[in-house]
């Protein structure tokens, strides 16, 4: 997809059509998840620290992200690619490796351009987004095809002319080659691909070691065999959070350990999965990391069991300098758990809880427990999040355009509407409640012959049907071109 997260914004807020808008976590540790094109032109990019980008683009719209309404858009898209062919592999939300050959669609070039010119027309008639798409023989080349392409393109690399196109590229445009490894071949006098083929593999291999130098030798010469995977084995399920302000006390850090151990137990059981070594992830004020891990008896997903295996962990690092981001994780993971893991979690929460119970001699029945009044706190003010969704009792549905000294303001408009008008409320004001986000096409009511586009199973089919009689011959199936430099069969991918 072409700036997935901020084009999905733009399509589902008419005021910011055209305009600079910036997604990712706004505290001052934030950091741009995507950035519109509008935005890339004041040199605002994906991973660049939010401080950085609003001191490029300060009249940029900046916004929380909203993973719901982006996880809705692409399962809409996966529908569309797994109508292509059963075998797709996602790298993300927003970019996929498509095996056209084994849907068995397609015999030459100009099949393949009919396929991926009508994916990326389902795309936008069901998302209302823009994907662009890279056709190629084989993942890399895909991959790179489909960087060519954007925004809003497609891009054939034909069979014969691969190794004259990649020759006068960076060596950076290689998967693997990040700015370390581009620089140590930088200073060997390597920068196209052309001169990293000709450096040899011996030379390679001297460089960066055994297996990188042979690995990248082979892309240099396009060859890349590597098949689509239509399941990735998931390793470890795993959550982090990065705190605005370093945490020293060790009571809260202790808390947020917890907190996020609930969390990834939670995403674990959303998998289906259980695991048995639990890994602790500590950064200190200095930038210093620490990773601690213990492995059980056997897998679990219990909430209990991690939580109190990550508490342990704790013990053993010091915090006292102050942490800015902690994490829990899970891996060795099964689909199963061990049932002796839950019965001792529930005995030891049983003999806890019995420690804990308070006696008649410790409090008295005339006498109130110490701090009952403080559970009595103040509610906490309602938070509203720049970007997200919400409705008022009286002008309807709108989103968050900023908040702050017990004011929220909110501009009401619809993925349907002209821009709408911005109003102010107190943050407190009980007619303004949260809201669910919109589809970003408007769905028509379903009948009982047809189901609404992109809903459900049936999405793909809903995106392919073309109304106009003069679009058929786009249906006609298509597959990845062959190249003699993909030994393990093409590869398309598209990125909306």
């Amino acid at each position: 997809m072409d700036a997935f997260f901020a084009s999905a914004e733009q399509a589902s807020k008419p005021s910011l059509r055209g305009k600079a808008v910036v997604v990712g976590g706004l505290g001052p540790r934030g950091v741009v998840a995507t950035a519109s094109y509008e935005a890339r032109v004041f040199g605002v990019n994906s991973a660049m620290p939010m401080a950085q980008a609003r001191r490029r683009a300060p009249n940029a719209a900046y916004l929380v992200p909203r993973f719901g309404l982006y996880r809705e858009v692409s399962e809409q898209v996966m529908g569309l690619l797994r109508a292509l062919s059963p075998l797709v592999e996602p790298l993300s939300l927003d970019e996929a490796f498509v095996d056209l050959e084994a849907g068995g669609t397609a015999w030459d070039d100009a099949s393949a351009r009919l396929a991926g010119a009508k994916l990326r027309a389902d795309i936008r008639a069901v998302t209302g987004l823009t994907g662009s798409v890279g056709l190629a023989a084989s993942k890399m080349l895909a991959k790179i095809a489909s960087e060519q392409a954007k925004p809003d393109g497609l891009v054939l690399i034909e069979p014969g002319t691969e190794r004259a196109m990649l020759g006068p590229m960076s060596v950076r445009t290689l998967p693997g080659v990040g700015p370390a490894t581009g620089d140590h071949l930088r200073r060997a006098g390597i920068t196209t691909v052309e001169e990293l083929a000709e450096a040899g593999e011996d030379e390679l291999v001297r460089l960066l070691g055994k297996a990188h130098g042979h690995a990248l030798f082979a892309m240099a010469l396009a060859h890349d065999d590597r098949p689509v995977v239509a399941e990735r084995e998931t390793k470890s399920v795993s959550v982090e959070d990065t705190y605005d302000v370093d945490i020293h006390d060790r009571v809260r850090v202790g808390r947020e350990v917890a907190r996020l151990a609930d969390r990834c137990v939670r995403r674990l059981r959303g998998a289906g999965l259980s695991g048995r070594t639990i890994v602790l992830k500590v950064r200190r004020y200095d930038f210093s990391t620490l990773t601690r891990s213990e492995t059980l008896r056997g897998p679990t997903d219990d909430v209990g069991v991690v939580r109190e295996a990550a508490a342990r962990l704790l013990e053993g690092v010091d915090t006292t300098g102050g942490v800015r981001l902690l994490g829990v994780g899970v891996s060795g993971l099964a689909d199963y758990t061990q049932e002796d893991l839950f019965a001792q979690a529930q005995a030891q929460a049983q003999v806890q809880a019995s420690a804990a119970e308070p006696t008649a001699e410790e409090h008295p029945a005339d006498e109130p427990a110490e701090g009952a009044a403080a559970e009595e706190e103040a509610p906490a003010e309602r938070r509203w999040p720049s970007g997200h969704d919400v409705r008022h009792a009286e002008h309807g549905h709108g989103w968050v355009q900023g908040s702050g000294l017990g004011r929220v303001t909110v501009r009401f408009e619809t993925p349907y509407s002209e821009p709408g008008r911005v109003r102010t409320f107190r943050t407190d004001d009980p007619r303004l409640e949260p809201a669910d986000p919109l589809p970003l096409v408007e769905r028509r009511p379903e009948t009982a012959d047809e189901s609404p586009a992109g809903s459900g199973p049936g999405a793909s089919e809903a995106g392919t049907q073309d109304p106009d009689p003069g679009s058929q011959a786009s249906s006609v199936p298509a597959s990845r071109p062959k190249s003699r430099s993909g030994g393990g069969g093409g590869a398309a991918t598209s990125r909306p």
